[in-house]
């Protein structure tokens, strides 16, 4: 069993950066409509997928059967 954040599906860098800049741009959509609670959490997740997906990114081993 693989951890959520080595699925398969985010093998590809594009597809991991995609989901940080998705995370970035609710951050700073909550802050310019005036949320800065949910901006804050929004910057929550971006450190974290930072940190999943480009710190400590470790891809899934390769099926072989």
């Amino acid at each position: 069993m693989t951890k959520d954040n080595q699925h398969p599906f985010f093998r590809p860098l594009w597809r991991r950066i995609a989901v940080i800049l998705v995370c970035v741009g609710w951050a700073v959509l909550e802050f310019a409509t005036n949320a800065p609670g949910w901006g804050m959490i929004a910057l929550g997740f971006t450190a974290y997928a930072v940190w999943a997906f480009l710190l400590t990114y470790n891809p899934p081993a390769e099926n072989k059967e």
